[in-house]
């Protein structure tokens, strides 16, 4: 992954494995109350009780921490994910949408990180965005005979109005919410309105 700073090395023991988790929780905490400005390498080092040089150890700088904490983020999302089932595709959205809004309300650092947080746009994956990403498990889920661009655009609507809902209440506005699953279903279907026209 070109330009994006990588862990030095993976933790192979279980005490340096607990170590990085308590330095990868020290960071979000710092991002929730301080933001990215107020998250440096002293900080996180401090927070978690380790000495700077343990830190250097696994990451070589804190965009690397930052990268760290929104793949694990990520990865405990993907779990909530696996639980979504719905009838109708349309009740698989307004699921993933639930589920989105309920993991950054609780998720330590999430919020910072999704919307203007210190990650790059490649972080999931080198070859593609994080929306790509996410519009990829999406495509999973819903089981609809679109172009992944076509959901890939879903996700970016999706993503824009949720990071109003989130700018307007740390918990996510209700009504923005609502309209984010709106946005969401409206433009595929009309989508898939256009190409069973077309059939």
């Amino acid at each position: 992954m070109a330009g994006v700073p990588m862990p030095r090395r993976a933790p192979v023991q279980h005490r340096s494995a607990v170590r990085v988790e308590r330095m990868l929780d020290a960071a979000a905490e710092l991002l929730d109350e301080l933001g990215p400005d107020g998250l440096s390498t002293s900080a996180i080092a401090a927070r978690a009780h380790v000495s700077v040089g343990s830190l250097y150890q696994f990451f070589p700088d804190k965009n690397a921490v930052s990268e760290a904490l929104a793949r694990r983020s990520f990865e405990r999302f993907s779990k909530h994910l696996r639980s979504v089932e719905g009838d109708t595709w349309e009740e698989v959205v307004d699921q993933v949408i639930d589920t989105y809004v309920s993991f950054s309300r609780t998720e330590p650092g999430f919020l910072v990180l999704s919307f203007g947080g210190p990650i790059g746009q490649h972080m999931l994956d080198p070859q593609d965005d994080n929306n790509a990403v996410v519009a990829k498990g999406l495509a999973e889920l819903v089981d609809l005979d679109l172009p992944l661009d076509v959901l890939r655009l879903a996700v970016e609507i999706g993503d824009a109005v949720l990071t109003l809902a989130f700018r307007r209440s740390k918990d996510g506005d209700p009504a923005l919410v609502a309209e984010a699953k709106t946005a969401v279903k409206a433009y595929l279907a009309a989508h898939l309105h256009t190409r069973h026209r077309r059939a």
